[in-house]
């Protein structure tokens, strides 16, 4: 478990662990490393995102579950539908029972962690424009809406998560933003993708499915989607905890470059 300092007061009574760290600045220029960040009166104000990545982290883990719950599901109609001639009518209906169980559990688990994980989305995102404006190219909006534009939300989640991913990168004694690689970033985004499209693929065989043999095909397709869903999700944690590690360690240390009087501007 992440160790967690205590709470500690802000110049103007914000707290980054668990509320939000205040910063006043009048300078262009943020502050050498290791020394405190102001802001001016009324600026914008760092809010933690460690609580919310936590129960994203948790969340995930719930799907990660239903996961294996699915796929349990899956293989079984799938052994069943290797000697369909034999099988009992009862046998078959609870194993479908069973796949539809699953399938209700999946979506509940993904809405649920859907909405903790765009919350926390947005959070970090508007953290990293304080600690760097120059590298958020897309305004802070886009952290939400992004997800909901048909065809664009296969790239700009993942143009935000990697801005947000690089402008929280921990900075050099020169005052440089090191080079953090985007391998995790692009990971998880590559496989939660793979696994969309090799879910609606299974969907469509499903629902098309009138024979036995396209039925087991069906459900092999299923168990492919599943399980790359896992996997995403356990990438996904991997993904959340450490841009929160991130943006804890940058905050502490209190540097932050580019921040302009009465806050960032909002693109």
């Amino acid at each position: 478990m992440a160790y967690v300092p205590p709470l500690r007061a802000a110049p103007e009574g914000g707290l980054f662990v668990p509320g939000g760290i205040s910063v006043m600045s009048h300078h262009p220029v943020g502050p050498p490393l290791g020394a405190p960040a102001p802001y001016p009166a009324g600026g914008p104000v760092l809010r933690s995102p460690v609580g919310l990545a936590t129960a994203v982290t948790v969340l995930f883990g719930v799907v990660a579950a239903c996961d294996l719950f699915a796929l349990y599901a899956d293989s079984h109609i799938y052994s069943l539908l290797d000697d369909f001639l034999t099988i009992q009518a009862g046998e078959l209906k609870r194993a479908d029972d069973l796949y539809t169980t699953a399938g209700r559990l999946q979506g509940l688990a993904t809405t649920a962690t859907a909405v903790v994980f765009i919350i926390w989305f947005y959070r970090v995102r508007t953290n990293a424009e304080i600690f760097t404006q120059d590298i958020c190219t897309l305004g802070r909006g886009w952290s939400i809406g992004g997800w909901f534009v048909p065809f664009a939300n296969l790239w700009l989640p993942f143009r935000v998560a990697a801005e947000t991913w690089q402008a929280s990168a921990p900075q050099t004694p020169e005052g440089t933003l090191r080079e953090i690689s985007r391998a995790p970033v692009r990971a998880w985004w590559l496989l939660w993708l793979l696994s969309l499209a090799v879910g609606r693929t299974a969907q469509t065989l499903y629902n098309r499915a009138d024979t036995p043999e396209s039925l087991q095909q069906a459900a092999g397709t299923v168990m492919l989607g599943d399980l790359l869903n896992l996997a995403a999700a356990a990438l996904a944690i991997l993904f959340v905890r450490k841009l929160t590690r991130m943006q804890r360690e940058r905050a502490e240390l209190g540097t932050f470059t580019a921040v302009m009087p009465g806050g960032p501007t909002i693109v």
